[in-house]
């Protein structure tokens, strides 16, 4: 009997070349590496395994691979442990992975359609137009403010759109917007405002083109009632039918990843456990961030899986 815990699945940033070769020939792994591919239409396996970084980073990949990879890791851990979340969640592009998890969208569907997401979202603003930027060591009332200033003083589109932990957010705009954003949040008080290395200014309005160009493509999406509950980015709300799912994810794109409340609305609905599926363990960290009451585990390999298990008491 394993204790009640959450599921959550990262987005970009997590990636790695190489980041699957641990699972060996684990057959849901290859069984999801070749579904992806079928998908796609190429050798997802081989862009995971040799890479190379460049192409991996390249956002219509990241997204389909991070996807792919996270579904793997899951399917890995229930096969393991025949174990069920209370609910899930997905940080950004992860809440597709969340989706697909639960079954309210193929993974067959999902590939094309967030690589599309990507390719519609690196079209939306051109490259170095845009930028994003983490904010430490201030609350997100403070850069929501901070970034109220600099919009109002350049007249350009810059905002709070990734509220990760109490003390880390992540604003997007334009260039010249975020610029001095950062500039006002360091002199309110901001540890620091790191320039982070993205392509696009993404969840901030200047994804709107792409958003829409998105929830055109949502409509020819089956959706399916999902096996259990997924806590999405904009509304921190459990979405049950199809054109409520479609208006989420077409939303999503353009408005914050509000991922604070997520993991609290996670935690009020009887967990104490998170484990996140996929790569890296940026999650986890963030969630202990949130709540130190919450204990988290990552499951990427085989003894991340065992470390997981064993914290759900799952032997």
């Amino acid at each position: 009997m394993t204790a009640p815990f959450a599921v959550v699945f990262p987005g970009q940033g997590s990636q790695a070349v190489g980041m699957l070769d641990a699972w060996g020939d684990h057959p849901e792994v290859r069984q999801t590496l070749e579904e992806a591919s079928a998908a796609l239409g190429e050798d997802i396996a081989a862009l995971i395994h040799a890479g190379p970084k460049e192409q991996l980073d390249l956002t219509t990949n990241t997204q389909p691979v991070m996807l792919t990879a996270g579904i793997a890791c899951w399917r890995a851990f229930v096969a393991e442990t025949g174990a069920v979340p209370v609910a899930a969640a997905g940080h950004s592009l992860g809440e597709y992975t969340a989706l697909v998890a639960a079954g309210a969208l193929s993974l067959a569907d999902a590939l094309p359609l967030v690589r599309f997401r990507a390719q519609a979202m690196q079209e939306a603003v051109p490259v170095g137009v845009g930028a994003m930027y983490a904010v430490l060591g201030l609350d997100g009332d403070a850069v929501r403010a901070g970034c109220a200033q600099a919009a109002a003083e350049t007249g350009e589109a810059i905002e709070a759109v990734n509220f990760n932990d109490p003390k880390q957010t992540v604003i997007a705009g334009s260039k010249a917007g975020a610029i001095k954003a950062a500039e006002i949040l360091k002199a309110a008080g901001a540890k620091r405002a790191l320039p982070l290395p993205v392509s696009a200014p993404f969840h901030s309005s200047l994804m709107k083109p792409a958003a829409e160009r998105l929830k055109e493509r949502l409509t020819a999406v089956e959706f399916k009632a999902a096996a259990f509950p997924v806590i999405n980015n904009i509304d921190v709300a459990v979405t049950d039918s199809a054109d409520a799912l479609r208006d989420a994810l077409y939303r999503q794109a353009f408005g914050p990843v509000r991922w604070v409340e997520v993991v609290q609305a996670l935690k009020a609905r009887g967990v104490n456990h998170i484990i996140e599926a996929g790569p890296g363990k940026v999650l986890t960290g963030m969630a202990k961030r949130i709540d130190a009451e919450l204990q988290a585990a990552c499951v990427f390999d085989p003894a991340s899986l065992a470390e997981a298990r064993a914290l759900l008491g799952g032997g």
